[in-house]
């Protein structure tokens, strides 16, 4: 009888080692993209703080990232008010660039964009566009494509940064790693305003390695998944149209098996202003 009663406590402890090690190598995280947020715009602060409350009665969050075009024109005042509000998150956040929002010769570079944040928020460690971090063991990748000299619709990758891709991609190859950034490399319709110059490049350079299992952008304003070559383009709404909504996004990892992605549009009920 004792034996038994120590056989079943081994398996019981070995299923309950299974499960947390299962659970480890899953993550969700939510994206919110385009809310063009602008000060002294009282629908746009509603849409933006309804959504930072509806993402915080989530369960099992790890991040929310912001696609770009977070605010709608390259002004510091908006940036500062959007920070204020989004840090009313119960979980970290991160953020990419969009077009709308930098122009080097007004008063936004991309420099003082992430200054900016990091004075708004001491907690915010990226201090450059192009950053990364880990989490649960997936490699995350924010890409910068947006143009600071001369701003327009149409993402621009740069050499440099396809090979800061290409060498993060190889130096952490044994990852799975997710991209996040504003532009789509595989655009959800196609739009010749919007287009990102010389994808195909940055495609090449995605087919030498096998590790990247998404690519999450914006920019579009409507909702596209397709896969390619192996890698899940995922392209997500603008926040301000309607139904408001963002995309929570769950990774799940089987051991012998390609991790598996689920992708969710989640409406927001816009809460009265208060």
């Amino acid at each position: 009888m004792k034996k038994r009663l120590i056989t079943f406590l081994f398996t019981l402890i070995a299923l309950m080692a299974f499960q947390t090690t299962v659970s480890a190598n899953d993550i969700k995280f939510v994206q919110v993209t385009d809310s063009h947020y602008s000060s002294g715009n009282e629908f746009k602060r509603n849409v933006l703080e309804s959504t930072i409350k509806d993402i915080n009665t989530l369960k099992g969050v790890s991040f929310v990232v912001f696609t770009g075009d977070n605010i709608d024109k390259a002004n510091p005042e908006y940036l500062k008010e959007f920070v204020k509000i989004v840090n009313k998150l119960d979980v970290p956040y991160y953020m990419v660039i969009g077009n709308h929002e930098v122009f080097k010769s007004g008063d936004l570079s991309k420099l003082r964009y992430m200054e900016i944040i990091k004075e708004n928020n001491i907690f915010y460690r990226p201090s450059k566009p192009n950053y990364k971090f880990t989490k649960n063991g997936f490699l995350f990748l924010i890409v910068d494509g947006a143009k600071e000299v001369i701003p327009g619709a149409n993402g621009y990758y740069r050499e440099d940064t396809l090979e800061w891709v290409d060498k993060e991609l190889t130096k952490h190859s044994k990852m799975p790693a997710i991209i996040l950034q504003h532009f789509p490399l595989v655009p959800p319709k196609e739009m010749v305003t919007h287009k990102t110059y010389q994808a195909e490049k940055y495609l090449e350079m995605l087919d030498k390695h096998n590790n990247v299992i998404a690519v999450v952008s914006g920019h579009y304003h409507i909702n596209g998944e397709q896969m390619k070559n192996g890698i899940y383009h995922i392209s997500t709404p603008t926040l301000l149209n309607e139904p408001y909504q963002y995309k929570i996004i769950d990774i799940v990892t089987t051991k012998g098996f390609s991790p598996m992605i689920y992708t969710q549009l989640r409406d927001v009920n816009i809460q009265p202003a208060e």
